[in-house]
């Protein structure tokens, strides 16, 4: 059976033009192994130092392949995600149950306050931080972890129940 061919992506003309250096390179030097950060270097500041009428070449290849590009998407190639392929996310259901919470975010519900009244220069990430710090130091850890038994045995419950009127459906 057939591999289904993925969509390729569509290229920049900044692309198009360090493939061509790169196949001026390798012209230049066969065999030669090419150091890549050295190579990108020198060709970014080719391209910065391009006037526009050099750089109109390489920006005409590229609406070539994004008029390719456009029409092979158009056609349904495969792929479908700009050349990368791939599982496709699942939608979720809007009526689906949320999920129990872990006894660390019933902690983080109760601290979260306290740590923003205590430091409020904080950031989200600040705040995350600090929040993890006193999970780990925690004295009534087994507190949230009831809490979040309890939660869990909400969640299933109603999931039962949602799944099985689905199911009906």
């Amino acid at each position: 059976m057939p591999k289904e061919s993925k969509l390729r992506g569509k290229m920049s003309s900044y692309a198009f033009f360090v493939q061509t250096c790169r196949e001026e390179h390798k012209k230049k030097h066969p065999g030669e192994q090419v150091v890549f950060a050295e190579f990108s270097k020198k060709c970014s500041e080719k391209w910065k130092a391009m006037n526009a009428k050099e750089k109109k070449r390489f920006e005409d290849m590229a609406e070539k392949d994004k008029a390719r590009f456009d029409k092979e998407s158009a056609a349904g190639g495969g792929g479908g995600r700009g050349g990368r392929g791939g599982k496709r996310k699942k939608t979720k259901d809007p009526n689906a149950p949320k999920r129990s919470l872990s006894g660390f975010f019933f902690f983080c519900n109760e601290e979260r306050s306290k740590v923003k009244a205590q430091f409020p220069g904080y950031g989200v990430g600040d705040i995350a931080k600090e929040l993890g710090k006193r999970w780990e130091v925690c004295p009534n850890k087994q507190k949230f972890e009831a809490m979040a038994a309890k939660d869990k045995l909400r969640y299933e419950q109603v999931c039962y129940t949602f799944f099985s009127i689905l199911s009906i459906l």
